[in-house]
């Protein structure tokens, strides 16, 4: 986290596995997307997810980031990482 980040960001144990399984080239550009939520957690692009109270996604290339905000502690929680076939199994 970055000392200046308005939010906390948090990768669940699933989701860092996800992302350590990623292609180098891949996990650096998800990598820098996850670390600009703390700054902003409502990027432009990003899109609430239908059906749940506080999750949303954000495309990075082919992959999707799937996060929680938790707008009253000042938290994001990365729940999911996955190629944009595979991340709402």
């Amino acid at each position: 986290m970055r000392a200046n980040s308005m939010y906390q960001v948090v990768i669940n144990k699933k989701a860092q596995k996800e992302i350590d399984a990623l292609p180098t080239y891949i996990k650096e550009n998800v990598d820098e997307h996850i670390l600009a939520l703390g700054d902003n957690p409502r990027p432009a692009g990003c899109i609430k997810l239908k059906g749940e109270d506080n999750l949303y996604r954000i495309r990075v290339g082919d992959y999707r980031v799937v996060y929680a905000i938790e707008d009253e502690i000042r938290i994001v929680e990365i729940v999911k990482v996955a190629h944009r076939k595979e991340v709402y199994d």
